[in-house]
């Protein structure tokens, strides 16, 4: 699952509004990541601890030439998986039932008063009025050329 997959599981627990769900991973992400680089253990209770780890300078090995290479002193972020995560992976233990996001209530809009109808109106007499004959216009005839035909060409599969 990738960011935007983990925003769109969240967006129904936020009235399906996206941007909300985005916002509230990402203040959870960067409280995450503010309090790791000031040193700070992170701990999410039956989740994990996240800890800043500072890793000493040591000798290592190139693996294509087995030469011996010296490695820089670095910070690290690890994770440690508290027991109950550890114990819903190994199947020892079963998880709860996922929370469902809340129910939309959907407001019934408000019942029309019934509108009046308006008493029938008497059918005018139509006058009948006689067209002079139109004149009619010499006929041109239109010639359409037909598309030039293309030349199929064969192709040949060689294998």
């Amino acid at each position: 699952m990738n960011k935007a997959q983990f925003i769109a599981y969240l967006a129904p627990h936020f009235g399906d509004n996206k941007k909300e769900a985005a916002r509230a991973v990402d203040i959870v992400f960067d409280s995450i990541v503010r309090n790791i680089s000031k040193g700070e253990d992170v701990m999410i209770n039956d989740f994990g601890k996240f800890k800043k780890v500072d890793r000493a300078a040591r000798k290592g090995r190139n693996p294509f030439t087995g030469e011996t290479i010296q490695i820089k002193a670095s910070k690290k972020v690890r994770f440690l998986p508290a027991k109950a995560l550890k114990e819903v992976i190994s199947g020892a233990r079963k998880l709860e039932a996922a929370p469902k996001p809340p129910v939309k209530v959907v407001a019934k809009p408000a019942a029309k008063p019934a509108a009046k109808k308006a008493p029938a109106k008497k059918a005018a007499a139509k006058k009948v009025v006689k067209k002079a004959p139109a004149k009619k216009a010499a006929a041109k005839k239109v010639v359409k050329k037909a598309p030039a035909k293309k030349t199929a060409k064969k192709v040949v599969k060689r294998k």
